[in-house]
This record gives C-alpha cells, sequence and structure tokens, in this order.
C-alpha cells in the first residue's frame, strides 16, 4: 500500500513527537502463509528511557529482557508482562539511548477475517460449541489485543522494521484537531512521571484501548 518508513523516522531526538506522528500509520505483519495483515495505528505511548520512572530502562537498567531498547531505532521490543500477554514496542533513537513507542491500538485495514479468527473466544469447550464473535471494536482495542490479533510474540522481538516480516507503513494523516493527547495508563508507581502527556490517540476512533 504504502512506503515503509524509513530509517531516520526512528532516528529522531524527541520521541514523544515519534509517537504522535506515528498515529495514521499502517502496522503490517506477514501472516503464515506470506500475506499482509494490517491496522492502522490510532493509540500510541511514549516512554523516554533511563530518565522516565515508567520505562523499563529507568535508571540504567539493562537486562536480557530490555537490551534490544537499546538498539537502533527502527527495531522491535516484545515485552511479556504480567505472565499474561505481549506488547509491541518500536525502539527509537540512538544505540544505547533506550526510548521506545509503545503501540497500544491499532484499527484493522488488511486481513480482517484473519484478526477475528486470532482473537475469537471459545463459548464452551467442553460442548463443543461454536466459537463466539467477538465485535470488531474489540478486536485491536489494546496492546494485548492487537498483539494475538496480528500473532506479535517474542519472535519479532529484535525484528528490524525495516525487513520483511513486520513495518510501518505511510497511511493516512491527521491534523491537530484530530488528535488527543493525556496520561499514560497502569504507571501510578512513576510519581510525576505518571502525570506526563506522552499517550497520544485519534479522537472519536472505536478501536482506541479503554483507559481513556
Amino acid at each position: 500500500m504504502g512506503r515503509k518508513l524509513p530509517r531516520k523516522f526512528y532516528l529522531r531526538e524527541d520521541t514523544v513527537e515519534i509517537a504522535r506522528d506515528l498515529l495514521g500509520k499502517l502496522l503490517v505483519v506477514r501472516d503464515e502463509n506470506g500475506e499482509r495483515v494490517s491496522g492502522m495505528i490510532v493509540e500510541t505511548e511514549a516512554y523516554l528511557g533511563e530518565t522516565d520512572r515508567a520505562a523499563h530502562s529507568f535508571g540504567g537498567r539493562r537486562t536480557a529482557r530490555n537490551e534490544i531498547t537499546y538498539a537502533l531505532g527502527g527495531h522491535v521490543s516484545v515485552f511479556f508482562i504480567y505472565g499474561m500477554h505481549y506488547q509491541l514496542n518500536v525502539v527509537c533513537g540512538r544505540v544505547d539511548s533506550p526510548h521506545v513507542v509503545l503501540i497500544r491500538a491499532i484499527e484493522p485495514v488488511e486481513g480482517i477475517e484473519t484478526i477475528r479468527k486470532r482473537r475469537s473466544v471459545p463459548r464452551a469447550v467442553t460442548t463443543g460449541a461454536p466459537r463466539s464473535v467477538m465485535p470488531d471494536k474489540n478486536l485491536t482495542s489494546g496492546p494485548g489485543k492487537l498483539c494475538i490479533a496480528m500473532s506479535i510474540d517474542r519472535s519479532l522481538n529484535g525484528g528490524d522494521l525495516l525487513g520483511d516480516a513486520i513495518w510501518i507503513e505511510q497511511y493516512r494523516s491527521f491534523s491537530d484537531d484530530d488528535i488527543a493527547d493525556g496520561k499514560r495508563i497502569g504507571i501510578d508507581y512513576a510519581s510525576e512521571d505518571a502525570e506526563k502527556p506522552w499517550r497520544f490517540w485519534i479522537k472519536a476512533n472505536g478501536f482506541i484501548s479503554k483507559g481513556k
């Protein structure tokens, strides 16, 4: 559809600006048959590394789990959190500057049937009843949901967004009037950094996460 975002998009120093600019871009992941499954990015959060109390790398923490966040911008960091689900992060900035943007929600564009199948929920496994139908607005309206829908797991951790497995393309543009900002979600432990307005979303979009 569109052109892949170039490396320089991710190497800019202002990660908050990158988080905002990712809105309207198209996240694409190849399925097991090599077909495109994609969604428009509608919600993001910026995390500013070693100085951000909400970031995994705050204070210079550097572990096997977050090592990829110290890589060159334009790579993928996939975290498994709460022992429950994955989260997709875009690595930003230069090497050893562990800034990331969390992709919180997308709006499905391509491969909707594949997405529906991945996100369907069994009604009653024991009775063999058919799978329930999930409303489309719930398919990708959160970081864990979108990873299931797009089949994103640790196998993509460290992937290059200029490669052929997962990437981000130009798609749509939104004006300042179309975009809202506010506090990030689920980081009350981050003291004053929890109040930073580093979450961005497209107003009136039905696919943003429920923590508005």
